[in-house]
């Protein structure tokens, strides 16, 4: 890494340029350059013509993406050279970010530059050949109803960060519906197997079917008209896309139509009924395993050709019906011919975690046969969830494939100020410093989108650093870029929240359920992992500073935020009262709790209905809007409203996606606690046992199953002002962070080594059990 004129670094030579040498940029300098060009024309149209953007793939060492920024004194136009599109974006970015101090994210920008541009002579090469992006899940969790404006923007922020390798796995459907036709299904039996947009991330690893389906005839035209523009632009860029593969799963019919083929049930997932549950596996030494493989990356590459790039797997959790590491080798040698033997460059890339899901079942020795079966080099390994999870070294560096270090961060894009910064910050470079290592690149692969920008603003610039920042300082400075200047109460509040909130270095695993969004039930526990105290705190300082940034869309946005967090924090506490008061059979403590619950809710949901990112409006309205029919938009406002609440037809994964929205508080959220509160005070006033079964029943029919049928209107414009919201509610709730007990600490470790996460280091964190 060379940054501001100094010396590079040396780095180690991976070996692998034999087997990846040919996954780069395909289009002529010329043409990169004008999508370069494009980028910085979107982003700033007004000073656009100050960025000269040039494209010299012989800039920097090979398999390395270099930028160089140049602006002398005197002159107005700064010189943007890269080797690739995404290198002369990423230093145009790089320029913006800490020359102008201005801020990208993917909701909002800050781009006050200055009125004269300041000097700059820098070459920044990348530390390693890939910066991925994506999980099979964030098609599903944030893109499904994505057109291609919203697409655009995405793909620019992907080139201002620097990624060249990401997914592209739009209108596959398209694809198998071709394919299963000329194998000789039927147009029923091909609608009874494709699930409904909400839910294709699932279908595509064999997890389940048909759910939230049919798939109309315009939803593939759509799709395959979408994806043709999405990889036009990649390719363009540089951005190297990765399409979908052959995993080995088929619909139920491909029984009856073949009844001689050896197939395998797929056990159930996540107890989905029959209906929805269970496509067939095609045994690997099956000959209808090869032509069915061969049929769709033909079918897939004459459509949208190909950059050799395939990503797909078999037993996303799913355990596979034998532990035999012959049949596992035979399974991942299978999968692999099918890409090889239409595409002889082809490499697969493959998520890791199955591995990481079922460590009992995938010990060492299986999980070297199932990936060993593929030549070295020619399996890219995506280490899902490294910051917390990371299984390069349990594996051996994955005894020899290349991999790449990858940030979670988040499930079901659940909402929630969470990250693990300090892990982030180290463990990059943990996993650099393998004796022997294969580490190729770093990766985003976060579930779903539009939250805790900072986390992703640090994780990105983890692969130009040729060492750890100085967290203190960096997040100074990300503050500064963020809201356009400096504050002392502003930098405080988010020094404060990287030391809390933000530094999650435990082992239980994040999925965003935090009482208020969750099932009601007696039994539910607040899990907090910081001082709250001390979050409370950054509220009152991120809010001393309402005058001086009012008409900031970030530190609106930001103010929402924490003020939300505060509101989810309390909201678990009050659970605990509400749960003591009944069980000790105080019935005014417990009606008094349950009426501040239940306003707690109602002002979140004013205060989430007064910004713009937090409005479910929007979510349904994409949705219906790629409907061509009345009936289309009914079933992808169903997909859209199931998703986020029961996540299947009875609640299989109830709340795995929720989002603290405005609409889904006030309409689901709040609605289901206020049944079980009336529950709870009957029993209080009767006698008469509570019963949480029926309750849970009551609340599925009467609120959660009518949600995601409901056809409500919501908002897609805020609704009043977002400071005067937060400052209401700070005045009227600030106290209740005083009034609670000492706190009870507990101790908390860095990793668990027998995963091969960091050396164990003990730290003390405040945790918040309950209220007085």
């Amino acid at each position: 890494m060379r940054l501001h004129g100094t010396t590079p670094q040396k780095t180690r030579h991976y070996g692998f340029h034999s087997t990846l040498g040919h996954l780069k940029a395909q289009a002529s300098p010329q043409i990169q350059a004008q999508a370069a060009t494009g980028v910085i024309k979107r982003l700033i149209p007004d000073k656009a013509e100050l960025f000269q953007v040039t494209v010299d793939p012989r800039l920097g060492p090979v398999g390395k993406d270099t930028f160089k920024v140049l602006k002398e004194n005197g002159q107005d136009r700064v010189n943007l050279v890269g080797t690739s599109g995404v290198a002369a974006v990423w230093g145009f970015h790089h320029y913006l970010k800490y020359y102008c101090f201005c801020h990208v994210s993917w909701d909002s920008d800050q781009l006050s530059l200055p009125e004269k541009l300041p000097p700059v002579n820098i070459t920044v090469t990348s530390v390693d050949r890939f910066r991925y992006y994506q999980n099979v899940c964030t098609t599903s969790y944030s893109f499904v109803w994505w057109g291609w404006p919203r697409w655009e923007r995405e793909i620019d922020w992907m080139a201002l960060n620097g990624i060249n390798l990401a997914l592209a796995f739009t209108g596959q459907e398209a694809i198998w519906q071709r394919v299963y036709l000329k194998l000789n299904l039927t147009q029923t039996d091909i609608s009874r197997h494709l699930s409904g947009p909400a839910f294709l991330a699932w279908l595509r690893m064999g997890n389940m079917r048909g759910f939230g389906g049919p798939l109309p005839n315009s939803w593939h035209s759509q799709s395959l008209a979408l994806q043709h523009r999405i990889l036009a632009r990649m390719r363009e860029l540089g951005i190297v896309p990765v399409l979908p593969a052959f995993a080995g799963h088929v619909a139920q019919a491909f029984k009856r139509v073949y009844p001689n083929t050896s197939l395998t049930l797929m056990a159930d997932w996540n107890h989905f009924s029959d209906e929805y549950c269970c496509p067939y596996l095609l045994e690997p030494t099956d000959p209808m395993f090869k032509t069915v493989g061969n049929m769709f990356i033909s079918e897939l590459v004459a459509e949208f050709g190909t950059n050799h790039v395939y990503s797909c797997d078999t037993f996303n959790e799913m355990t596979p019906h034998t532990s035999n590491v012959t049949y596992l080798s035979a399974v991942s040698s299978a999968v692999f011919s099918a890409m090889t033997d239409v595409d002889p460059s082809a490499v697969w890339l493959k998520q890791n975690w199955v591995f990481v899901h079922d460590v009992i079942f995938w010990t060492t020795d299986k999980v070297k046969a199932f990936i060993s079966a593929v030549p070295i080099g020619r399996m890219i390994i995506l280490d899902l969830q490294s910051e917390l999870y990371p299984q390069y070294k349990r594996l051996h560096s994955y005894y020899g494939q290349p991999f790449i270090w990858c940030m979670l961060h988040n499930f079901g894009g659940t909402l929630g100020l969470y990250g693990s910064v300090e892990n982030i910050n180290m463990g990059v470079f943990d996993g650099r410093s393998l004796e022997n290592g294969t580490m190729i690149g770093t990766g985003l692969t976060p579930e779903g989108i539009n939250q805790n920008y900072v986390v992703y603003d640090l994780m990105n610039e983890m692969a130009w650093r040729a060492e750890p920042a100085n967290l203190t300082e960096w997040f100074s400075a990300y503050v500064r870029r963020r809201y356009g200047t400096v504050d002392d109460h502003v930098n405080k509040a988010w020094q404060l929240l990287k030391s809390g909130v933000y530094n999650f270095t435990g082992l239980r695993k994040v999925r965003g359920k935090y009482v208020i969004c969750r099932r009601p039930s007696l039994e539910l526990r607040q899990w907090v992992w910081y001082n709250t105290t001390e979050l409370a705190v950054a509220w009152d300082e991120l809010l001393s500073a309402s005058s001086q940034f009012h008409s900031a869309a970030n530190y609106r946005h930001d103010l929402v935020d924490v003020t939300r967090q505060a509101l989810q924090v309390l909201g678990g506490d009050l659970h605990n009262i509400i749960v003591s008061a009944f069980r000790k059979g105080n019935l005014t403590n417990f009606r008094q709790n349950t009426q501040l619950f239940q306003n707690l809710l109602n002002d979140l949901d004013v205060l989430l209905g007064s910004n713009e990112d937090f409005l479910l409006g929007h979510w349904l309205e994409a949705a219906k809007a790629l409907g061509t029919t009345a009936s289309e938009k009914q079933l992808y406002e169903y997909n859209a409203r199931n998703q986020i609440t029961l996540w299947g037809p009875h609640g299989e994964i109830v709340d795995y996606a929720n989002k603290q929205w405005a609409g889904v508080v006030s309409h689901y959220f709040l609605p289901r606690w206020s049944l079980f509160l009336s529950a709870l005070n009957n029993s209080l006033a009767t006698g008469i046992p509570f019963n949480q079964s029926h309750t849970a029943e009551q609340i599925f029919k009467e609120v959660e199953e009518p949600f995601t049928l409901d056809t409500t209107v919501f908002p897609t414009s805020p609704q009043g002002d977002s400071i005067a919201i937060a400052t209401d509610i700070h005045a009227r709730w600030r106290s209740h962070f005083v009034a609670r007990r000492p706190l009870r600490r507990f101790r908390h470790y860095r990793g668990r080594a027998t995963l091969g996460i960091f050396p164990p280091r003990s730290r003390v964190f405040s945790l918040n059990t309950e209220v007085a």
